[in-house]
C-alpha cells in the first residue's frame, strides 16, 4: 500500500508540471486539494459523532499539515528537479524513523540518509535556495503528517478521519491561494484538477492511512526513502530529467533502507495478555518468574482427595 501510494504521488506530481505553468504551484495545490475534499466528503460522508474531541482536533491538525505538504512541495517542484525535491522532503520521514526507531533498526535510516545525500549532490552547488527552503518546510509538515495520520487512523474508523482532514486542507489552501487563482479557472482546468486530485492526493492518502495502521511510524518513515528513487525514475521517464552516477548510487542505498524497514517494521496487532499456567511451584521460584503469589500443594498420600475430580484446597 505504501509503495502504491508513492508511485501515485510521483506520477501525480509529474502530471502537475504542466498545470504549474498555467496557475502556479499554489494554484495547482489548491485545485487538487479542493477537489479531493469534495470527493471524500461525497463518498465517505463522515459522521462527527464518531469523533472524540481529541481525535477531532488531531484530524483538523492533519488537514492543516496536509495543506502545508501540498502547497510547499509544489513550490519546491517548481524550482528543483523532482528527484532532488523529493529527496529533501524525505528528511521529514527520515527524522521520524530516527526518533521512533527501535534499537537495532536505526541502520536503515542511516543507509537512507547516505542515499539522500547522493541524490541531492550538495557538493555541486548552484541549487535554488528558495526551492530548498520550500522542500525542507514540506519535510517538517510530512513528519507531522505521518504522526497525525497514524493517530487519526487508529482513533477513527474507516476513512472518516481522512474525509474530515481533506476538507480542512482545502479550506486552508483556499485561504492561502484561492483568491489569486479563482479568476483564472476554466472548465478545462477544473476537469484537469479533478483527474489530478484522484491521482494525488485522494488514492495515495487513503493508501498511506491504511498502511500506517499496519506499520510503525519509524518503519513507514524509512520506507518513504523509496520515494526519492521513484521520483528520480519518473523524472527520467516522464520529464526527461537525466540523473548522474551519484543519484543512481543513492537509489541503491534508499532501496536497501526501504526493504530493511519493511521487513522489521510491522506493528503488533494487539498487546498480548499475560497468561499464567497453573503448574507446581517450588519454594516461590515460579512466583518470581510469573509474578503470581507462591502456592504450594500437599503431596502427602493422606492429603490426596477421595474424588480426583475435586481439587485439593491450596495451603499457604
Amino acid at each position: 500500500m505504501a509503495l502504491g501510494a508513492m508511485v501515485l504521488v510521483q506520477l501525480g506530481l509529474a502530471a502537475s508540471v504542466g498545470l504549474l505553468d498555467r496557475i502556479g504551484p499554489e494554484g495547482a495545490a489548491w485545485l487538487r486539494l479542493t477537489w479531493a475534499g469534495v470527493i471524500l466528503l461525497v463518498l465517505v460522508r463522515p459522521r462527527l459523532r464518531s469523533f472524540t474531541r481529541s481525535t477531532l482536533l488531531s484530524t483538523a491538525a492533519l488537514g492543516v499539515v496536509t495543506a502545508g505538504i501540498t502547497i510547499l512541495f509544489m513550490g519546491a517542484v517548481a524550482r528543483l528537479p523532482l528527484g532532488t525535491a523529493s529527496a529533501l522532503e524525505f528528511l521529514g520521514p527520515l527524522g521520524v524513523a530516527v526518533a521512533r526507531g527501535r534499537r537495532g533498526t536505526k541502520v536503515w535510516p542511516a543507509l537512507a540518509a547516505v542515499g539522500v545525500v547522493l541524490l541531492t549532490e550538495p557538493w555541486h552547488g548552484g541549487i535554488n535556495l528558495v526551492g530548498v527552503a520550500y522542500a525542507l518546510a514540506a519535510a517538517v509538515c510530512w513528519a507531522a503528517y505521518i504522526l497525525l495520520t497514524q493517530r487519526v487512523g487508529d482513533g477513527v474508523p474507516g476513512l472518516q478521519g481522512l474525509a474530515v482532514s481533506m476538507p480542512v486542507a482545502a479550506v486552508v489552501a483556499t485561504l492561502v491561494a484561492g483568491p489569486s487563482v479563482l479568476g483564472e479557472m476554466t472548465g478545462e482546468l477544473l476537469l484537469a484538477g479533478l483527474g489530478l486530485a484522484i491521482l494525488l492526493p485522494v488514492v495515495p492518502f487513503v493508501l498511506e492511512m491504511l498502511a500506517l495502521r499496519r506499520l510503525t511510524t519509524a518503519a513507514f518513515g524509512t520506507l518513504m526513502s523509496l520515494e526519492p528513487a521513484l521520483a528520480l525514475l519518473i523524472g527520467l521517464l516522464v520529464l526527461g530529467q537525466v540523473p548522474g552516477w551519484a543519484p543512481l548510487a543513492g537509489v541503491a542505498f534508499v532501496v536497501a533502507a526501504g526493504v530493511g524497514a519493511e521487513r522489521t517494521g510491522a506493528r503488533p496487532a494487539t498487546e498480548p495478555h499475560l497468561v499464567v499456567e497453573r503448574e507446581p511451584v517450588v519454594a516461590g521460584v515460579g512466583a518470581e518468574r510469573t509474578g503470581a503469589r507462591p502456592v504450594t500443594e500437599s503431596r502427602h498420600p493422606a492429603a490426596e482427595p477421595a474424588d480426583e475430580r475435586e481439587p485439593v484446597p491450596a495451603t499457604h
